[in-house]
């Protein structure tokens, strides 16, 4: 793939790349949209990638061009980089990833690049392939302009500029892309940044499969919705118990600040608010504030013509996801002998809780779940924001052909389009690697 890699460059841009960056896409086993909630998550880094042949050049220019010709070429200046968040186009990740760079360490004249990229994660799976390429496009930059710093710091900064897309993640695929080591998940826990090895239980497979339904979240309204309702449900929680409602913003600080177990705070939740949907008018109500102030002090500028929320079931979710998350740490330290009975549950829990708490499933992904599970899963869920792209499902290593026979017959060769991206759509994974750059010898 590199010798391919570098030939194509080659034919490009008339001479050799001088460095090699990689940055590897992720499935997230357990913990939902908890990230930006401030909970832990249980991810680990795939084999899929996204692998950028570099050449810095004098000139103050960056030229990018991707090995898959759907993808077109683009340039830039490289001062005063412009990011449209109307349109996420592929080199708009790029320009995050190089913008974070520049503004982190004040880049006046920062260097031009000649950059080919090839990419293996399927696009809008939520495997994360565009944080993959932000965190690529950080670690090209900074290799080129002869800095450095710790993958916690470009995890932490890769964050943060993704944001410039209008994405508002929390964190967890930027941070596995960089923390991620060979044979292990980990335990990402958030501020401070921290990863935790946790070792999965031998005799078990986990398999990717793509219900072949793109779902790009910056470019729709589901994702960031969410993350309101999240921050409303904080507030109103907040309010009910007395705490200063104003400076909270994230589910785990009203745990945190009233010093209850997770189980607690459900119970808090049961209490204070109600199934049904609020309207902004309860919303301020309850929260004793104008709709102006709602807002203009709460709510994102492209939140603004929403007018019903369910901050009841978001935090149901997230507080019972919190505690999954845990509870999936707990059994691969303990490893009991029916350790793998344990952890399909919280599978599958999960993805209940995703579906009817969280409404970000699909019937796609639902009817994909269940065949998993028909198929010999011990657990399946979907896994990414939803809406569309993968399950991840966890499979006795004895049954894993079987299962993979099954899935394909029961799910991919039933539907014409569904067969064409079969061989990106269906594969058992290990945990991978993390990001780095590798220079030509």
């Amino acid at each position: 793939r590199l010798q391919k890699l570098k030939e194509m460059f080659i034919s490009k841009f008339g001479s050799a790349p001088k460095f090699y960056a990689r940055a590897p896409g992720r499935v997230n086993l357990i913990g939902e949209h908890i990230d930006y909630c401030g909970y832990a998550v249980l991810p680990m880094a795939i084999e899929q990638d996204i692998l950028i042949a570099v050449e810095p050049v004098q000139t103050q220019v960056v030229q990018l061009a991707n090995t898959n010709s759907s993808y077109l070429d683009f340039s830039t200046g490289v001062n005063n980089i412009q990011i449209n968040k109307t349109k996420p186009q592929w080199h708009n990740y790029f320009l995050c990833g190089l913008k974070g760079i520049q503004e982190h360490f004040g880049l006046n004249n920062p260097t031009g690049m000649n950059c080919l990229l090839d990419g293996t994660i399927p696009p809008s799976s939520g495997l994360s392939s565009s944080s993959a390429l932000v965190c690529c496009a950080g670690l090209v930059t900074l290799r080129a302009n002869g800095k450095t710093l710790s993958k916690v710091e470009l995890a932490e900064i890769c964050t943060k500029s993704e944001r410039y897309i209008g994405t508002e993640g929390g964190g967890m695929d930027q941070s596995i892309s960089f923390l991620a080591e060979e044979g292990t998940a980990k335990l990402i826990e958030f501020n401070p940044l921290r990863a935790t090895d946790v070792r999965l239980p031998s005799g078990a497979a986990f398999v990717i499969a793509n219900s072949c339904v793109e779902m790009n979240k910056a470019a729709t309204s589901h994702y960031n919705i969410r993350v309101m309702e999240c921050r409303l449900a904080t507030k109103l929680l907040s309010k009910s118990k007395g705490l200063d409602w104003k400076k909270m913003s994230r589910l785990n600080d009203v745990q945190t600040k009233l010093g209850v177990s997770l189980e607690e705070m459900l119970t808090i939740v049961e209490e204070v608010l109600h199934p049904e949907p609020y309207s902004t008018e309860e919303i301020c109500k309850c929260l004793g504030i104008s709709l102006e102030e709602l807002h203009s002090q709460i709510l994102s500028p492209n939140m603004q013509e929403v007018c019903t929320f369910k901050p009841y079931q978001r935090a149901k979710h997230v507080y019972s996801e919190a505690a999954r998350v845990l509870q999936f740490q707990q059994i691969c330290s303990a490893a009991p002998a029916n350790a793998l009975q344990l952890l399909g549950e919280l599978m599958s829990q999960s993805h209940i809780s995703c579906r009817d708490m969280f409404e970000c499933s699909c019937p796609e992904l639902d009817r994909l779940v269940d065949i998993c599970l028909q198929s010999g899963a011990i657990g399946s869920r979907l896994t990414g924001a939803g809406w569309g792209g993968c399950t991840v499902s966890m499979v006795p290593s004895d049954k894993l052909n079987t299962f993979l026979q099954n899935v394909k017959k029961a799910y991919y060769q039933t539907d014409g389009q569904r067969l064409a991206g079969e061989n990106n759509s269906l594969f058992a994974t290990k945990p991978g690697r993390g990001a780095l750059v590798f220079v030509e010898a």
